[in-house]
C-alpha cells in the first residue's frame, strides 16, 4: 500500500499480517507538540513504515523518517534548517506488562483497540531525533567567536566581602 499522505488511523495488526508498507508525507505544521517546541514549521515529514511480522511472531514497524525543521541557532538565536533522520523499529503490544517483555531491540507502541493513531507515532520519533543543540557554521553565524569569549574579569568598585581575609593572607 502506496500513499502521497500518511492515513491518520490505521489497523496495524491487518498491516503487518499483510506485510504492507506505507510510504507518504505528512505536513510539519500538523504536529502540535513540534510546533509547540520549535515554532511554525513549513514542509512535510517523509515517512515509510513497513509492517511484518518477526519470527517470533512479533508484529512491528520497521520505519524511517527524514524531514527538515527550522530551529533557532543557540549563538545568535536566528532560525537555521536543520536536517532530521531516523531509523526506528516499533514493536506492537497492547498493555504495558507486554512493552516491559519485548526484546531490547525493540521500542513498544501501544495499540488500543486494534488501532493506531500514525501522527503521534511519528511526531514522537521525530521530537526524539531532534538535535538538542544547533549552531550555524562559524561562517554564517551572526554571532562571531571573539564576540563569544570573555576577556578579563573586572573588577567593580564595590567592597569586595573577602578583601580583608585577602589582606590578611598577605601580610608577612
Amino acid at each position: 500500500m502506496s500513499t502521497m499522505r500518511i492515513p491518520h488511523t490505521v489497523e496495524p495488526y491487518r498491516l503487518a499480517a499483510n506485510a504492507e508498507r506505507l510510504e507518504g508525507l505528512i505536513p510539519l505544521a500538523s504536529m502540535p507538540r513540534l510546533v509547540d517546541a520549535l515554532g511554525e514549521q513549513q514542509g512535510d515529514c517523509r515517512v515509510r513504515l513497513a509492517f511484518d511480522v518477526d519470527a517470533q511472531r512479533q508484529r512491528h514497524i520497521d520505519g524511517r523518517l527524514e524531514a527538515r525543521v527550522t530551529m533557532h541557532c543557540q549563538r545568535c538565536l536566528q532560525p537555521m534548517e536543520v536536517e532530521v533522520e531516523s531509523d526506528f523499529l516499533l514493536a506492537m503490544v497492547s498493555s504495558d506488562a507486554l512493552a516491559a517483555e519485548l526484546p531490547k531491540r525493540y521500542e513498544p507502541v501501544l495499540v488500543e483497540n486494534e488501532q493506531l493513531q500514525l501522527l503521534p507515532v511519528v511526531e514522537d520519533e521525530l521530537l526524539l531525533s531532534l538535535p538538542q543543540v544547533v549552531y550555524h557554521d562559524d561562517a554564517d553565524c551572526g554571532v562571531s567567536r571573539d564576540q563569544l569569549q570573555s576577556g578579563k574579569a573586572v573588577e567593580d568598585d564595590r567592597t569586595n566581602p573577602f578583601s580583608v581575609l585577602r589582606s590578611l593572607k598577605d601580610k608577612p
